[in-house]
């Protein structure tokens, strides 16, 4: 049998799952609400174009050939298919999807509220947040495969993206509550004691290492803890191995933990990164709701 001799359709795969599911004619028309005629047709072409028997029938009774317990599994996974191109066709004219990045989860803790208004006021819109890491952000939303990112305002970077500040950020030292320098109120760079958490330039932006690393080369190396991302790093000052430095999001900050400004330590522009040629419905309010949600006086 020759594949382009098959021409099976939806409506004879439907009949025949069916019957095989009830095995009575009867039941299968009643189910599929046509007439049983209609349905023994239907199974008669399939199995003229299968070049197979599908089923056993007598007068009493109807059972499914060795060839049809076999093709069951195809049809029905053929059925699924079809079902699945049919809904995501469906999606794709109505829905609005709306891809968001972001590279830690500081930066995932902002948007719950943002899009909980925002999908209130686009009711058709589907959100998807991808984390990648921050130098991998910029190319994603070039090549079309994010609407926006949020991230540190990386002048060192050379990007085609617009860029919105929503917060001028201070450098912080993070540290547990129990660590010496908890109870100061504020710091200089001559301050900071201990064991130092510094995170991966391959997760993190140049701007904020270049911060890390200005402490970091004066420290000697027993001193100097090297790990992938903040959120390792927080693990780290969890656990009273050290401190960290990193740009201070106030409505991020993590449970237990003490963030103490660095007051001879740059402040860190944060925003969002979009392409000014998309015609996106929802990316203009999604940048206002971001504005709103910085506290005033942050």
């Amino acid at each position: 049998m020759r594949q382009e001799e098959v021409n099976m359709n939806t409506v004879q795969l439907k009949c025949f799952v069916t019957v095989a599911e009830h095995l009575n004619f009867s039941k299968a028309s009643r189910v599929l609400k046509i007439t049983q005629p209609a349905v023994s047709h239907q199974i008669q072409t399939l199995e003229e174009e299968l070049e197979v028997k599908l089923f056993n029938r007598t007068s009493k009774s109807v059972s499914l050939t060795q060839e049809g317990i076999q093709f069951l599994a195809d049809a029905r996974l053929i059925l699924r298919t079809a079902f699945s191109a049919k809904e995501r066709l469906g999606k794709q004219e109505h829905f609005i999807p709306l891809e968001l990045g972001c590279h830690n989860y500081m930066e995932m803790n902002l948007l719950p509220p943002v899009l909980k208004k925002l999908t209130g006021e686009f009711p058709l819109l589907r959100p998807s947040i991808q984390m990648v890491p921050f130098p991998a952000l910029f190319g994603l939303v070039e090549n079309h495969q994010l609407h926006a990112a949020l991230g540190v305002g990386d002048a060192q970077k050379k990007t085609p993206l617009y860029y919105r500040e929503l917060y001028l950020a201070p450098t912080v030292c993070i540290c547990s509550e129990e660590h010496p320098m908890a109870k100061c109120r504020s710091l200089t760079k001559e301050d900071l004691k201990g064991n130092f958490i510094v995170c991966s330039p391959s997760q993190i932006s140049d701007s904020v290492f270049t911060i890390q690393s200005s402490v970091l080369v004066n420290l000697p190396p027993e001193q100097r803890f090297l790990t992938e991302s903040i959120e390792s790093a927080l693990t780290l000052v969890k656990a009273q191995i050290g401190y960290t430095l990193y740009p201070d999001l106030p409505t991020s900050r993590e449970p237990g933990l003490c963030y103490i400004p660095v007051t001879d330590l740059p402040k860190v522009s944060f925003g969002v990164y979009w392409r000014q040629d998309q015609d996106h419905p929802a990316i203009k309010r999604f940048l206002t709701l971001m504005e709103e949600s910085i506290p005033k006086g942050s």
